[in-house]
């Protein structure tokens, strides 16, 4: 059953607070709260956000409101729908293991553009993210600092709309792991891959580093697969049982 508008103000609010940002900041303020409600669960799929109603809500025009969805949209975190606008979009979508092979190549070309650039701050960066990563529990924080160690080994690349798709990608992966990483058990393997790359970026092995990479990366490709395949097991209706006619 759909929410009445008080119902609806009065989940946002909860979930969103209602700050009024400086007219400057309003942008950027939206985007984050929305995005990081999105990443946590907060806003769940299929939410509808209505540019009027967050305008209300934190006491702005629609303008920032519009730039923040648009934001947002572009990070894959919300698609806009006939008639209802920007939703929030689902965790995974049936194409994920197709958009994990595109992250693969991308990601490869990003990589191999960014380590002979990367000086030893960038390296030192990098090092840090894994170090969290190895004391976090929080697995919603492990998917931001996962996020966060990649982008900091193509920090250097030039190529900014690359990087920018690249993102993208990260940004999806970050929100399916916020809620499966504990599931699939990845945790320790992912921080022994980390340190390999890292270790092959401060060699410079530009090839050896970007197979590292594929390798890492099909291991998401595994755990997309098998997500996909126990979701379609669970959607199944139950088989109905044909009655025994009496003879």
């Amino acid at each position: 059953m759909a929410m009445r508008k008080t119902d609806r103000e009065a989940f946002l609010c909860s979930v969103l607070g209602n700050e009024q940002p400086p007219a400057h900041l309003a942008r950027a303020v939206i985007e984050e709260k929305v995005r990081n409600a999105i990443l946590d669960g907060s806003l769940p799929s299929g939410t509808a956000l209505r540019q009027q109603e967050l305008a209300t809500l934190f006491g702005v025009s629609r303008m920032p409101v519009r730039e923040a969805l648009r934001q947002l949209e572009a990070q894959s975190l919300l698609r806009v729908e006939t008639h209802k606008g920007a939703v929030v979009a689902p965790l995974i979508t049936e194409d994920a293991v197709d958009a994990y092979g595109l992250r693969i190549l991308l990601e490869s070309e990003a990589l191999r553009l960014s380590i002979p650039l990367l000086d030893a701050d960038d390296l030192a960066t990098a090092r840090g993210y894994i170090e969290l990563l190895e004391v976090e529990t929080d697995y919603s924080k492990m998917g931001t600092l996962n996020r966060l160690f990649h982008m900091s080994l193509y920090a250097k690349t030039p190529n900014k709309r690359l990087m920018r798709m690249v993102e993208e990608g990260l940004n999806e992966e970050e929100r399916f792991l916020r809620f499966n990483l504990s599931s699939m058990g990845l945790g320790k393997l992912s921080q022994d891959d980390h340190w390999e790359l890292l270790r092959l970026a401060e060699e410079k092995a530009v090839e050896q580093i970007v197979s590292s990479l594929q390798h890492h990366l099909n291991r998401g490709v595994k755990a997309i697969t098998q997500y996909l395949n126990s979701k379609a097991e669970q959607e199944k209706p139950p088989v109905r049982q044909r009655k025994k006619s009496i003879a």
